[in-house]
């Protein structure tokens, strides 16, 4: 008789043939979220090495592309969520104008009071987010060509609102209301939407030596942007709800087989139509604490924010295919980006490249996506 082990297994029998041990290094490769981490060291070398003594690692510096990227962050987290479960929407930029304006009218036009305003906007924005989803879901048609219609109803409509009911474009005051003003009066927005946290956290970590100091030695008294906040704020969420709850089984399963996931019993309909409120829900965040720290809303704002949203969730590991992606990836994503954009301007590098650069990067990241998941299914990595 076979000797046994303590727990009662047959200490001789061969192991399961269905079974392999996985090394760490092929885990690692087979996260969606390795080519924008690598992306992003890569980044940050390059910019240490070429304008590691300009400023940009320093506190504002560091402000300045953190902000940046907060914000095309918050974007991103809509749009990865929706590209996993097989969507898109390219009317994200044309919402940030339209809720921006939503939110400045009737401050300015109707006294209403700054939460409120931020109320309706995103009441507005979310349901023009259901009909997106409607549509899409009812016609079967694809999602690139409903929202790309909304694309410009949506700028159109802001542009027509604005000028019939303020003769503007540009909002930032009418009569005796301005429009920074209110909002920083409104203690809701203000504690929301507006100013930093944590103020005084640079001089701290800079007398730390974790940090370049301030070149001239004087406080900074800033803290953490909110609009960094409410980034990571939304990715810890999105990337929680997609790894440990039944929703986050449900975008997966949905962007993997539509038709495969109604048979088992997921509300297809409900998931999808919920992520396009979602990425309503972003873009409107994106476009009140824009609008909270500019002091102003424009109807021509948000100005190609969908194709940088998707390049980021792309970067991030999001496969265009659906069913596949990170929210944590995408994060990295919109580093990458605010990095890059801010980070040129600290250098010699004209910076017309910028768009060049972030063309470069998408092609890397389909590509670099691409054969990893193919080596990874052939069990070669």
């Amino acid at each position: 008789m076979a000797s046994a082990n303590l727990s009662g297994t047959p200490a001789n029998l061969p192991g399961d043939e269905r079974m392999r041990n996985v090394g760490a290094l092929r885990k690692l490769l087979a996260r969606p979220e390795f080519g924008a981490i690598a992306g992003t060291l890569l980044v940050v070398a390059i910019f240490v090495m070429a304008a590691g003594d300009s400023g940009m690692f320093s506190a504002e510096g560091s402000v300045n592309w953190g902000t940046v990227a907060a914000f095309l962050g918050i974007i991103a987290v809509g749009a990865a969520l929706l590209m996993i479960a097989g969507e898109f929407d390219l009317s994200v930029g044309s919402m940030i104008g339209f809720a921006g304006m939503m939110v400045a009218i009737p401050i300015l036009e109707w006294g209403w009071a700054p939460s409120l305003a931020v109320l309706f906007a995103f009441a507005c924005a979310m349901a023009l987010g259901w009909l997106n989803g409607w549509l899409v879901i009812k016609t079967g048609l694809p999602s690139f060509i409903v929202t790309l219609a909304f694309f410009f109803i949506l700028r159109g409509l802001s542009l027509a609102v604005a000028v019939l009911l303020t003769g503007k474009t540009i909002l930032s005051s009418s009569g005796d209301v301005v429009l920074h003003e209110a909002m920083m009066a409104d203690p809701i927005v203000n504690a929301l939407f507006h100013g930093h946290v944590l103020t005084g956290l640079f001089d701290a970590l800079s007398a730390a030596g974790w940090m370049a100091a301030r070149d001239d030695g004087t406080a900074l008294a800033i803290g953490v942007p909110k609009v960094v906040v409410w980034w990571l704020l939304l990715t810890a969420v999105g990337a929680f709800v997609l790894a440990r709850t039944r929703a986050g089984n449900w975008i997966l399963s949905v962007g993997g087989d539509a038709n495969a996931a109604k048979n088992v019993g997921i509300p297809v309909a409900k998931v999808k139509i919920g992520l396009f409120m979602f990425t309503a829900f972003c873009a409107t965040l994106f476009a009140v604490l824009q609008v909270a720290d500019a002091g102003s809303a424009a109807a021509d704002r948000g100005l190609q924010k969908e194709f940088e949203a998707i390049i980021a969730a792309v970067i991030g590991g999001c496969l265009l295919t659906g069913g596949y992606g990170s929210v944590i990836g995408a994060a990295f994503g919109a580093l990458i980006f605010g990095m890059v954009q801010i980070g040129i301007g600290y250098t010699s590098i004209d910076n017309n490249w910028y768009r060049v650069f972030l063309g470069v990067m998408l092609l890397i990241a389909v590509l670099f996506n691409n054969y990893i998941r193919r080596r990874y299914a052939m069990g070669r990595t």
